[in-house]
């Protein structure tokens, strides 16, 4: 079961450009940097009150967030909800009909066991499941 908003992904093209506006927004600093492998991305996450936003930049030009940005330009990318039992909730979002992009959990950013749900069956949004890794 869904518990919260764990963050919400936005797909940039000059992540220095995007830290200073989005700290000039946010009146705070990023918290973290992460390169996540699996995915071809940096990140950089804001904490804003309760909520964190991932900043995305592409490393390589067949990434997945650099196809994003070829066909949609910058913006939001996904919502990402935190869960207790990321395989559990695939096991039941499945069963309710929706699709996956990949089959098996992977690591993510943040210490996080990630899965995506395609935006075909999620009525055009990304949503990323994500369970803390212990």
């Amino acid at each position: 079961m869904f518990s919260k908003i764990e963050h919400i992904g936005i797909a940039v093209t000059d992540a220095t450009a995007s830290v200073e506006l989005f700290s000039r927004l946010f009146i705070a600093q990023p918290y973290k940097t992460e390169i996540v492998e699996s995915e071809n991305v940096s990140t950089i996450f804001f904490q804003v009150g309760p909520n964190k936003i991932e900043l995305l930049q592409a490393l390589t030009t067949d990434s997945a967030i650099a196809k994003f940005i070829e066909k949609k330009g910058e913006g939001i990318h996904h919502i990402a909800y935190a869960v207790e039992d990321i395989h559990a909730e695939m096991n039941r979002l499945k069963n309710e009909g929706f699709i996956f992009i990949n089959e098996e959990p992977k690591q993510g950013a943040d210490n996080k066991l990630i899965a995506f749900i395609h935006p075909k069956s999620s009525n055009g949004v990304l949503i990323e499941l994500c369970q803390e890794m212990k």
